[in-house]
């Protein structure tokens, strides 16, 4: 495969607050051939995720950092051109951790294949019908718990895990409150079918949420923080429930002292006083309920009762900048690039 040239993105160093272009590389360098149980991917498609902020810092994670002048780790639709594992064929379309680069050697037992015959676009594997929507669905099921009638917040609405989380929501009986940035995003969310949506950027934003929740807010799925959450604090209900799956607002500010007074305190006496529950949580937390999930998306899909939207950009070159565009929240819908 010496001959197969594979263009990749590295982490050429680790970003001092917001990254920027000179903590990317991008190179060309030839193939291995597949050892024993392993393949080799064409990527096709590569997701583009906040988490992927985390790894480019060597800090105390759920996970490894990526190394310096190591590929940038993503997951891919990818397509298999050369197989050592005896389940796998070469023409098989796979779900994988191909990373940052056109092609790819992994384990054959690493990859996920389910795309099988939905007729959905392959694209959505790494979206709704893949880790942002199971995100959603498990944080909902598992630490959510939502009851019909109760009322659902979520911030990133126009987000794939937010919208997700909305939508599911509306099915499950809830009232749901959806928060985004900017008018256009706002504006979306209402044919998401959102009974409330709201815009954090408008200048009298806490004043609309606190008035859009009368009956107070039971769940609130976060994924942001910053000033979101701090609208949110004070309009908790008894008992309200918390996942947390990301803090986008703060990612660039890792181990800095954040402006401000510390609400730590103040918080942490209302999850006593109020039976609060709070958890942070990844997908594969959750990995049990995969299988549930993949069979009820793809139904919602299929019916209509679940939308979704991507944000596709051309060509792995462009990948650093669109994941810059990412972090502050320029994509609308699920970003993705397309390597082909």
């Amino acid at each position: 495969m010496n001959d197969i040239t594979n263009t990749r993105v590295v982490l050429a160093s680790r970003p001092q607050g917001e990254p920027v272009a000179a903590n990317f590389r991008l190179e060309q360098v030839a193939v291995p051939t597949p050892g024993p149980g392993q393949v080799l991917l064409r990527n096709r498609w590569l997701s583009l995720d906040p988490y992927m902020r985390g790894r480019m810092e060597e800090g105390p994670s759920y996970a490894a950092p990526v190394a310096v002048d190591a590929v940038m780790e993503g997951r891919t639709v990818s397509e298999v051109i050369a197989s050592n594992h005896p389940d796998i064929a070469v023409g098989e379309r796979v779900v994988a951790t191909g990373n940052w680069q056109t092609h790819a050697v992994v384990d054959g037992d690493s990859i996920t294949r389910t795309l099988g015959d939905t007729g959905l676009p392959v694209s959505t594997a790494l979206g709704v019908y893949g880790m942002p929507g199971f995100t959603a669905y498990a944080g909902l099921q598992e630490i959510g718990r939502l009851q019909p009638g109760e009322t659902l917040v979520v911030a990133a609405a126009s987000g794939p895990v937010g919208a997700t989380v909305g939508q599911i929501a509306k099915l499950q009986g809830a009232r749901t409150v959806g928060i985004a940035g900017g008018e256009q995003k706002r504006r979306y969310l209402e044919t998401l079918g959102f009974d409330v949506a709201l815009d954090h950027r408008a200048d009298d934003f806490a004043a609309r949420l606190r008035a859009a929740l009368p009956n107070g807010i039971d769940v609130y799925f976060e994924n942001v923080g910053g000033h979101v959450f701090e609208a949110v604090v004070p309009l908790l209900n008894d008992f309200a429930r918390i996942p947390v799956c990301g803090t986008i607002a703060t990612y660039n500010a890792r181990g800095a002292v954040l402006p401000g007074p510390d609400r730590l305190p103040g918080f942490m006496s209302q999850v006593l006083r109020q039976r609060l529950t709070v958890r942070g949580f990844i997908q594969s937390d959750f990995h049990a309920l995969f299988p549930a999930f993949l069979a009820d998306m793809a139904r919602w899909l299929q019916e209509g009762k679940v939308q979704y939207r991507e944000d596709i950009v051309e060509g792995l070159a462009q990948a650093p900048e669109a994941f810059f565009g990412l972090l502050k929240g320029r994509n609308f819908g699920k970003l993705v690039v397309k390597l082909d």
